[in-house]
């Protein structure tokens, strides 16, 4: 309605100039003779003006009328296309320029004005496959997803842009939450282009989401061999998934199956915490301590962990004490200065009531990297020397607000999770999880403390009575 109106109105003013227009040169004094085979013609301002739009029209009128007695000619010898070429060629020429025009307004974010030029396009192309594309972006950019959708959907009956529809109604989907819509989606796109690495990360995404671990390692086969992956990280991620397989499949209530999986993994990344001890389980579980002990033995000496610790005392669980200690040093040589190797033998020599060596173990630990746990330990230590209580309360103050040390954290969201998985809770990422210390200022879980009840031989208790837990041992200790 006021697109009408305003054409309207530019009608009325374009016809008011011209009319004052030819006014006012009516009124003009003066002319010009032609004299043209002995005859002249005088002519006033107005019709020499007139006479001059005239001769321009009639020269423009001249050459259209040539081309087309060329394309007549052309015609006439053979060509058959040559008067269709001639009147489509003025369609297609306006057709690319409001196909240009209409790039530009997406590229510049005025999504309706793509719209208007998208359907001009159209009109003077008859070419669904770009005009529909334009059309479909520029919806997505004004917020109407349904237009979106419907376009997108009729570009899957052409096979050179059925991939560009199956993308766009997977990304609508997405955008949605509808993730067994897209999954379904992001198979068919990747069966269209194997090779297109966006598509490859977005069903690696959705298939361990929906805990396809086989079918995301054939994807990540996939992305090996396009080069859209290095080698060193295809091993980590199908060491993960691998890794994930054999849970579920531990879960299943198979663990023969499972161990085999576990170890696997472990062969394929031996620096995956997770995988390194539930392989060395799976060989416990077999009676094989010496394989055990090698790989928990290379995993810690990559990166120290209380997970790697407790498992490593499963190999030998009702050995004595002092013969831990002994046992352990195989496992903290290659770190000894690593504050998680001093906090674990801390943690032996308390369980074997050396409290003295235990105070050498984190005597500079607590000084210069205190965390919650070394300073639960100290606490322990002092209750176990026959401290005042006022002394023991002292580090379990400090505990509770000292930071808690590594944790497993999302490199994407930093989101601290208290314990690892191959998919980030919080954001869904894969295979972000590292075992390093959170932000400043973040909140986490204790971790680590489980160690110290397994070595003692009493039950594990919660994490969340982390001052207790040490307290509680150190009662247990001084009787």
């Amino acid at each position: 309605m006021i697109w009408s109106l305003i054409k309207i109105t530019a009608f009325i003013l374009t016809v008011t100039a011209l009319t004052y227009g030819a006014a006012m040169l009516y009124d003009v004094d003066g002319g010009a003779t032609i004299a043209v085979m002995g005859i002249e013609f005088t002519l006033r301002t107005l019709d020499m003006v007139v006479a001059l739009v005239a001769l321009v029209v009639l020269v423009w009128l001249g050459l259209r009328l040539l081309a087309f007695l060329a394309a007549s000619y052309h015609f006439l010898n053979g060509d058959e296309t040559a008067i269709s070429r001639y009147f489509d060629r003025n369609r297609e020429r306006k057709g690319y320029e409001a196909l240009a025009e209409g790039m530009m307004a997406l590229a510049s974010g005025e999504g309706h004005l793509a719209m208007t030029k998208a359907a001009r396009a159209e009109k003077y192309l008859h070419q669904p496959q770009l005009t529909n594309l334009l059309t479909a972006q520029a919806a997505e950019m004004t917020g109407d997803r349904r237009k979106a959708e419907e376009t997108y959907k009729k570009l899957l009956a052409d096979d050179r842009t059925r991939f560009v529809g199956v993308r766009g109604i997977m990304k609508q989907k997405l955008a949605e939450g509808d993730t067994d819509l897209a999954l379904k989606l992001a198979q068919k796109a990747f069966a269209l282009k194997p090779k297109h690495a966006e598509t490859q990360d977005v069903l690696l995404r959705l298939q361990a989401d929906k805990a396809d671990w086989k079918g995301a390692r054939q994807t990540l086969g996939a992305k090996l061999k396009s080069g859209t992956l290095p080698r060193d990280v295809h091993k980590r991620r199908d060491a993960v998934l691998a890794l994930s397989e054999a849970r579920d499949i531990l879960d299943e209530g198979n663990p023969i199956e499972a161990r085999e999986a576990a170890i696997a993994a472990n062969r394929l990344s031996p620096d995956l915490i997770p995988a390194a001890v539930m392989a060395a389980r799976g060989y416990i579980a077999q009676g094989n301590a010496r394989y055990a002990s090698r790989v928990l033995v290379k995993t810690w000496t990559a990166q120290p962990h209380p997970d790697i610790a407790t498992a490593f005392a499963e190999i030998v669980p009702d050995e004595t004490p002092q013969a831990r200690v002994k046992r352990f040093a195989t496992l903290t040589k290659a770190t000894p200065d690593h504050p998680e190797a001093k906090m674990l033998m801390a943690e032996l020599h308390i369980a074997a009531e050396d409290f003295p060596a235990a105070r050498r173990d984190i005597a500079d630990l607590v000084d210069t990297d205190p965390t919650a746990r070394s300073l639960a330990l100290m606490a322990a230590i002092e209750r176990g020397v026959g401290a005042d209580d006022a002394v023991v309360r002292g580090w379990l103050t400090r505990a509770l607000t000292a930071p808690r040390g590594p944790q497993w954290i999302c490199d994407k969201c930093q989101h601290i999770h208290p314990q690892w998985g191959p998919v980030c809770g919080n954001c869904a990422a894969f295979d972000t999880l590292s075992w390093k210390r959170p932000p400043a200022g973040e909140v986490s879980m204790p971790a680590g403390t489980e160690m110290l009840p397994l070595i003692v031989g009493s039950q594990p208790v919660p994490d969340e009575t982390l001052p207790d837990d040490a307290e509680t041992v150190a009662k247990d200790d001084a009787k």
